[in-house]
């Protein structure tokens, strides 16, 4: 089997084509076998006088092995997921979970890392080697290291449990998504509606055979409805069905049910932060992170919103106002999109989809390419003839004065049996190996964009251009790199509530008019964005974001709290519903089940973090206040930006880097004074 398996093989970048559900458990195994083989070898040897090369880099290359068979396969379940690939995935989860658990709990392991950073020759180690050192005693702890062996057991029973449980949440919202359609024959229904919009629903009706125009709960064909949708009996309809997905409401009540899931990862979570002496999750949570205690989180939180709140209210009662003038009295939480769509064009004359003219892919991607090329002195070049899991799929180089510097795949459009939302992750790390060869990073990027439909290219909103340009923050981040260590090396052990800095900073580009110059260009003519629509972008560009920070809120205190009180008999429903007394000012239908539904925090590395993105947009404001005063394109400050920020990725602590570049700690004034959510903003 090892010969036909291109899992097992050495490769440069994946041969996606190649790799079937059944080569993924026997690689898996495999390389797993070998894995438990060598660290036992490695022991033996460096136990008495552990080296750098012999002990970390020596497991950075088991690692890495594993991680070229596992990283395709576990990105393939989310872009490609089938029957057959999921069920080889979940086989291998209990696997990786026991042998990682084994890892953190190998006193002979954590001894001889505690020895190598105690040893004479860690006086000499460079700073990210220190940090690695520092990082990995911590994560040794943070897995039980010190715990009875009967409790060690039950924390990898936990592990094992959880990771079953977070697949099985992503697995049934994605079904759940793709469970409701709901077909139109008659196109009246569907008043209001873009053409784009339109032809893309017939593409998916004819897709399914069907005639006339089908309507699903992927993002594009929701967003659609929500926003221009005339028929407010539709807007409700679909509303409803994407808001209970996964739950015990709506359409579909109790299918793919992710309640007892959810009731289940947190009891186990709780558990597991009290077995390594936490209070809660949330504390356990922060452990690893640049937050300091969960009362500094809640205070940042609540202090944003008692500062925004007052913000949303004026935002919904202008809603409200304007949605009386059109004949609605009772405005609801299926009415916000649409009223505030057509707000938003009586006041800025502007629309999201009027915009997508001038935003072909190509012209965002040329564009993005050339502002990253301003600032950080690098080259963006498409490559073709490359093994791929979709034709859609782009592969783009970066280089720098002629030499290579990493690969980025790009994964754009939304389709069946494909995740929802946007990410990005590494698939393979920047390091130096053992033969002293330097290993160059890959990263992949996903998006859920409108397709290109009826003949014409992929046309973004300026929404969609801005989450581009997060995901591709977060791309730079791994692939400028210098660090050469795995453990720190691109995002590698960079504390996740500051993760979010470099995607978050690069979205300002999306809203400077030099920026904007380069990314825009209409699809038909290739005429530059007017400079009247330029300045109505501008002036609506805080249109609501009073409302849209108390949303943000809602659920980054929703998220924390929910882990922080675990246990005092309220239910998850109990939770959200306080954290809306507080902060929201429009609150949902009793049937609304959005946590079901939240994927970040019960299968994705959000949990007791959400608040991270709020964090970090305090980092990200502030640094880029200073391109502000500066000039956008400041090539000097864009490369103090690259050496500070991106290049150092997890060799030292977040708010050493940030003083590094900045001169001072952040301060919250630049985010607010963004969002025009200050008084001097108003």
């Amino acid at each position: 089997m090892t010969a036909n398996n291109p899992l097992l093989q050495d490769f440069d970048l994946p041969p996606y084509s190649q790799i079937k559900p059944e080569h993924v458990e026997p690689a898996v195994d495999q390389i797993l076998a070998d894995s438990r083989a060598a660290i036992a070898k490695l022991l033996e040897q460096q136990q008495a006088n552990p080296s750098w090369d012999g002990l970390v880099l020596a497991l950075d290359e088991l690692g890495a092995r594993l991680g070229r068979a596992w990283s395709p396969v576990s990105h393939l379940n989310a872009v490609c997921n089938s029957p057959e690939l999921r069920a080889a995935y979940e086989a291998c989860l209990p696997k990786l979970s026991e042998y990682w658990t084994e890892m953190g709990q190998n006193k002979p392991l954590f001894e001889a890392y505690d020895a190598l950073a105690k040893s004479p020759a860690a006086a000499n180690f460079d700073v990210a080697q220190k940090t690695i050192l520092e990082h990995a005693l911590r994560d040794f702890r943070l897995s039980g290291i010190d715990l009875p062996a009967e409790q060690q057991k039950r924390y990898g029973e936990i592990q094992m449990r959880l990771s079953e449980l977070t697949s099985k949440f992503s697995n049934q919202l994605l079904d759940a998504t793709q469970a409701w359609t709901k077909h139109v024959t008659d196109e009246t229904l569907l008043s209001g509606l873009t053409d784009s919009a339109k032809a893309q629903m017939k593409q998916a009706a004819e897709a399914k055979g069907l005639d006339g125009w089908l309507i699903t709960l992927e993002f594009p064909s929701y967003y659609a409805v929500m926003t221009y949708a005339d028929d407010r009996a539709l807007r409700e309809e679909v509303y409803a069905a994407y808001c209970t997905r996964a739950s015990d409401q709506g359409p579909n009540a109790g299918q793919n049910d992710n309640g007892p899931l959810m009731s289940e990862i947190l009891d186990l979570r709780q558990e597991l932060a009290r077995l390594l002496g936490f209070a809660n999750y949330s504390e356990l949570s922060l452990a690893s992170k640049m937050a300091e205690n969960t009362d500094q989180v809640l205070s940042f939180l609540r202090d944003l919103a008692v500062r925004s709140k007052p913000f949303a209210e004026q935002d919904l009662a202008e809603l409200k106002a304007f949605a009386a003038e059109q004949g609605l009295d009772d405005l609801q939480s299926w009415d916000v999109g649409y009223y505030s769509e057509r707000l938003r064009q009586q006041r800025y004359s502007i629309s999201q989809e009027e915009v997508r003219a001038w935003f072909p892919v190509d012209k965002v991607l040329t564009g993005l390419f050339a502002i990253v090329q301003k600032l950080y002195g690098i080259e963006i070049r498409e490559l073709k003839g490359f093994d791929t899991w979709h034709p859609d799929v782009r592969l783009f180089e970066i280089s720098e004065n002629g030499q290579h510097v990493g690969r980025l795949f790009f994964d754009l459009y939304a389709r069946a049996n494909k995740r929802g939302g946007a990410w990005m992750d590494g698939a393979r790390d920047k390091r130096r190996d053992a033969q002293g060869k330097l290993i160059a990073p890959v990263a992949n990027l996903v998006c859920n964009f409108t397709p290109p439909v009826g003949g014409k290219p992929a046309l973004l909103t300026h929404d969609e251009v801005t989450t581009l340009f997060h995901e591709f923050g977060h791309g730079l981040h791994h692939l400028l790199t210098r660090v050469e260590h795995a453990g720190a090396s691109g995002i590698n052990g960079v504390a996740w509530d500051a993760v979010e800095l470099p995607s978050q900073f690069m979205e300002n580009w999306c809203w400077e008019p030099e920026g904007l110059a380069l990314i825009s260009g209409h699809f038909e003519t290739g005429e530059a964005l007017p400079q009247a629509m330029l300045d109505k972008m501008l002036a609506a560009k805080n249109f609501q974001s009073g409302l849209m920070m108390v949303r943000q809120l809602e659920f980054s205190l929703f998220d924390f709290e929910l882990h922080a009180s675990h246990g005092d008999g309220r239910s998850v429903l109990d939770v959200i519903e306080a954290i809306r007394s507080e902060v929201s000012v429009l609150r949902p239908p009793a049937y609304n089940r959005f946590a079901n539904g939240f994927a970040h925090i019960f299968a994705g590395g959000y949990a007791a973090g959400y608040y991270s993105y709020k964090w970090a947009e305090v980092l990200s404001a502030d640094a880029f206040s200073k391109f502000e005063e500066e000039g956008v394109f400041n090539a000097e400050t864009g490369r103090a930006f690259r050496e500070a920020i991106l290049a150092r990725g997890g060799s030292q602590e977040p708010m050493v880097l940030f003083v590094d570049f900045r001169g001072r700690e952040p301060s919250i004034d630049a985010l607010l004074r963004h969002l025009g959510l200050s008084q001097e903003a108003a």
